[in-house]
């Protein structure tokens, strides 16, 4: 490194990596289709699927369960792995770890969850969140003006 230009600390490089946050309009019925929709724009613009995790709030998405229905074992594993997009209740997210995109599905569920998920998702989420589900729940989840 060069002393001429000094990079970021303090204070601002916290901010400076925070993810960039894009909201989807969908109805609790509609925001699991929307976060698929998400993930594969994600994975047609080259985005590595093992990047990706998926959150829901209310019903399990039907590849968690499907997953689960061999053992919660297998299924960490493939999370570990990260060979694919990984998809998780919002219940169980915090076993999760980082990746650089984090899809929320805000598909039901009560508000608790999804205060849960969204905070959880945020602090997850390397370099992108995205949040599919009512405008304003999401708002009143994560304050005015996101």
């Amino acid at each position: 490194m060069t002393a001429g230009k000094p990079g970021p600390s303090g204070p601002a490089a916290p901010a400076a990596s925070a993810p960039q946050i894009q909201l989807v309009p969908a109805s609790a019925e509609g925001a699991l289709d929307a976060a698929e929709e998400a993930v594969d724009l994600l994975l047609d613009s080259g985005r590595a699927p093992g990047d990706v995790l998926v959150l829901t709030t209310g019903e399990p998405h039907p590849w968690a369960t499907h997953e689960l229905s061999f053992g919660e074992t297998a299924y960490w594993a493939q999370h570990d792995a990260r060979d694919d997009v990984f998809y998780a209740d919002a219940a169980v997210a915090d076993r999760a770890g980082s990746r650089p995109v984090v899809v929320v599905a805000l598909n039901g569920g009560p508000e608790t969850a999804a205060a849960t998920a969204l905070t959880l998702a945020h602090s997850r989420a390397g370099a992108l969140l995205i949040v599919c589900g009512d405008p304003e729940r999401i708002n009143s989840v994560l304050g005015a003006g996101v």
